[in-house]
């Protein structure tokens, strides 16, 4: 064998031996778990054949604690780019079976370059996050690599997406790159996302607590609004990533790209010309609003299980992609609360930061009122959603089915807040408050002198209905630019939008805005 086919061999061999991780043990019992391994995931998530790996032979310099004896080539981490339904997208995939994925200098050397690259290239970043935390022995060395990564995070933010994959422990400092991308989906029973663990719980508060119970995929869905996403399977997951993917652009100077659309835009839904209840206090399902209205009835929901009083997700119209805000009547009436504002202000952030139109579906009678809102903030967190429609520059279009009071009316994308179009159904009600609360505070004086208080309230109601629960008052002041038929609300969004395209708006010169945080 000629000297240059011996090192052809041994090229070979290097790349079997990187390509086997921490070992074929490792690997096994990696599947035990119920778990796949880093290349596995890249294979599912990648179109067939695309992924080009980068620095498989790099290895850690540490020195301490016997580490010099254990070397893994790639060191823990597969980075490198391939494509998704064809278009370029870079990532990086923690391997627990080597370290346990823990982080060290040179995996973060790794994490970075990708980053770079992504930024350079103008493509989205997909982390696939598997990893017991910090490697130990490397001390200070590996801080300052998570320091490098959350700064190359705060960097792209705005730019390129950032895709986080929770598919195994993510605890300590290494939650914060997570915190900071876009979007993050958990898998369900092997994921878990926490500060601090549940023995340090334990010592410091006295607290006993699962490490599910604690940063399980459950909790961070439902009470902490930490992640968008979750599934049951590893396949599901990867499935979810792709198809999140399609309705986003490759960065902030680009489109999202276009479907060919199959379903007719001037589609007309009888059935929402009599969606809406007689009764105002009767709950009705805003999903079946947006089944009707959109392509294909085809709607990709973003925190659907946290705050469900407000509905976030990615659909299109006519082929192309948009972000929904939809209040939901059917939780909490629809109110606007702590957490319902903070998810749709950072919703409507994302769509403004990469070009995509936002829909607004209104039916808000309110704020949650009580202490326990107040304490918690409802009015900074309320001028958050104020904030990000204020702010955004995308095409804006606002259809009012019902309810919209004072100031939830102002924060859900209003006119004055730069609505492109705003349309309202001939059952929308647009007032300060309603009719009840209106005559207390207008006649309470009044009908204290009348001989029948209620009746004369009643009939005053009736009266103040009458004038505001009705979409006209506001249309008369150029407050609403239509009121439209229900059953054609389709055709209308979609022609709002193809008016939009050419849309020019930009905000006054300044390093950054003050966003109530």
């Amino acid at each position: 064998m000629s000297n240059q086919l011996e090192k052809i061999k041994e090229l070979i061999d290097r790349r079997a031996a990187a390509r086997l991780g921490g070992g074929e043990k490792a690997i096994a019992k990696q599947h035990e778990k119920g778990k796949y391994t880093a290349r596995e995931r890249i294979a599912m998530l990648l179109d067939e054949g695309s992924f080009e790996e980068m620095d498989m032979f790099v290895e850690h310099r540490c020195t301490n604690f016997g580490m010099e004896k254990k070397h893994y080539p790639g060191d823990g981490v597969v980075t490198g780019c391939g494509t998704i339904d064809g278009r370029l997208v870079y990532l990086f995939a923690q391997d627990f079976t080597v370290s346990a994925g823990s982080l060290s200098e040179t995996m973060s050397l790794k994490i970075c370059k990708i980053m770079d690259q992504a930024m350079k290239m103008g493509a989205p970043c997909i982390g696939i996050n598997d990893s017991g935390g910090a490697r130990i022995q490397e001390g200070i060395n590996a801080l300052a690599g998570y320091a490098e990564i959350f700064q190359r995070n705060i960097l792209a933010s705005g730019v390129i997406p950032q895709i986080s994959g929770i598919f195994g422990p993510c605890a300590g400092g290494a939650v914060y790159s997570p915190a900071l991308t876009d979007f993050t989906l958990m898998m369900e029973g092997t994921s878990y996302m926490f500060l601090t663990g549940p023995k340090v719980v334990k010592t410091v508060t006295g607290e006993d607590v699962t490490q599910e119970n604690l940063g399980g995929a459950s909790v961070h869905s439902t009470k902490s609004g930490v992640t968008h996403f979750t599934a049951k399977t590893e396949e599901e997951g990867l499935a979810l990533l792709r198809k999140l993917l399609s309705y986003i652009p490759q960065n902030n100077l680009e489109e999202a790209p276009y479907v060919d659309c199959t379903d007719p835009i001037d589609r007309l839904e009888d059935s929402l010309n009599e969606i809406i209840p007689d009764s105002p206090n009767k709950p009705y399902d805003m999903y079946e609003v947006i089944a009707a209205i959109v392509d294909n009835g085809e709607f990709l929901e973003v925190q659907k299980d946290y705050s469900k009083n407000i509905i976030i997700g990615f659909a299109r119209f006519n082929g192309q992609s948009v972000g929904i805000v939809a209040n939901q009547p059917k939780y909490l009436a629809g109110v606007l609360d702590s957490n319902a504002s903070r998810k749709g202000g950072r919703f409507v952030r994302f769509c403004d930061a990469f070009n995509i139109p936002i829909v607004s579906l209104v039916d808000v009678p309110g704020f949650l009122p009580g202490t326990g809102q107040e304490y918690n903030g409802v009015i900074l967190h309320g001028a958050k959603l104020l904030y990000a429609y204020g702010e955004a520059t995308v095409p804006k279009v606002t259809v009012t089915l019902r309810k919209s009071y004072g100031g939830s009316h102002i924060v859900m994308s209003c006119k004055q807040l730069r609505g492109d179009m705003n349309y309202a159904w001939p059952t929308a009600e647009i007032a300060v408050m309603g009719g009840a609360g209106a005559v207390e505070v207008l006649y309470a004086r009044e009908a204290k002198e009348q001989e029948n208080p209620a009746q004369f309230l009643a009939e005053k109601e009736a009266e103040y209905t009458k004038l505001f629960a009705n979409p006209y008052n506001a249309a008369k002041y150029g407050y609403i630019d239509d009121v439209i038929e229900p059953r054609n609300t389709r055709f209308r969004i979609i022609r709002a939008l193809q008016q939009l395209q050419t849309k020019k708006l930009t905000n006054p010169a300044k390093k950054h805005g003050n966003i109530p945080l």
